[in-house]
């Protein structure tokens, strides 16, 4: 039976069936390569992931033993931190294979839910959601973490798959916010921002009110205009990279407002 939210369940399995394509036949020691989350390789990301779907489950979350990183900043971070650390000793092999388990069976148990269960508010890390959109949260991440694991092996790929429009849809739903709210930006301020890719757009917002929202047209010329590939957008929306590495890459223009420019590319780290 097709349910009104299969899109997602579907982001969720190329997403997670991707990950596992690609670690099955990595070497041992590829388990061990850093990545860009702090103090986390491949297989704390893998584990992360999996854990997670287990604790949501119904599992356990394991006891945490000694002080927590000085990363460690929430309690979804200490949550995180203590799921990863369980894992740490087991091999990268073995640890992939829970994933497998792990995956299929939250995969399962989505494809069983009806339109009124995915509609059911919740517990979310966001705070209280709709079941929908937290699912939706939990492809964003596992992308995430998938591209986290490609570039750390150095194998990055073009993933244009429904787990990229996902996490591209999001942070673009989130400029406003990103605008109005952590730049505390002044009416009449016009942000322009242009990626290019095969999910290309332009979005343009507009503060007023001491809110800023995304308009189809204006005929104000833009106080600031950004030009970027919808990669090096991502990356830094996910706080992958620096701010500094995002307007300084050959690939982003910028027009207008320097200031504004370095308010904005500091602003635009929204992951918690």
């Amino acid at each position: 039976m097709r349910v009104a939210y299969d899109w997602i369940i579907d982001a969720l399995d190329e997403t997670w069936g991707a990950l596992y394509r690609l670690m099955r036949s990595q070497p041992p020691e590829a388990y061990h390569a850093a990545t860009s989350c702090p103090g986390w390789d491949v297989q704390d990301v893998i584990s992360h992931i999996f854990g997670f779907e287990a604790m949501l489950r119904g599992g356990p979350v394991p006891p945490y033993e000694g002080s927590w990183p000085e990363y460690v900043r929430n309690p979804i971070g200490e949550l995180n931190e203590a799921i990863v650390q369980a894992h740490r000793r087991e091999p990268g092999p073995e640890v992939l294979e829970q994933f497998r388990d792990t995956t299929l069976r939250s995969l399962e148990a989505l494809r069983a839910l009806s339109d009124e269960a995915w509609e059911k508010v919740g517990w979310s890390p966001e705070g209280e959601r709709p079941y929908h959109r937290f699912q939706e949260t939990r492809v964003l991440d596992s992308w995430i973490h998938l591209q986290d694991i490609r570039d750390a092996l150095l194998q990055p790929e073009d993933d244009h798959g429904p787990g990229e429009e996902i996490v591209v849809n999001r942070f673009e739903a989130a400029l406003p916010y990103v605008v109005g709210r952590k730049m505390k930006s002044p009416d009449g301020t016009v942000i322009q921002v242009n990626l290019s890719g095969r999910l290309a757009r332009s979005v343009r917002l507009e503060v007023h009110d001491g809110r800023a929202e995304s308009v189809a047209s204006s005929a104000t010329p833009a106080t600031l205009e950004i030009t970027t590939p919808v990669a090096l957008f991502w990356r830094r929306a996910a706080g992958r990279i620096s701010a500094q590495a995002f307007l300084d890459a050959s690939a982003t223009d910028v027009r207008g407002d320097r200031a504004m420019a370095r308010d904005f590319a500091e602003a635009l780290n929204i992951m918690i």
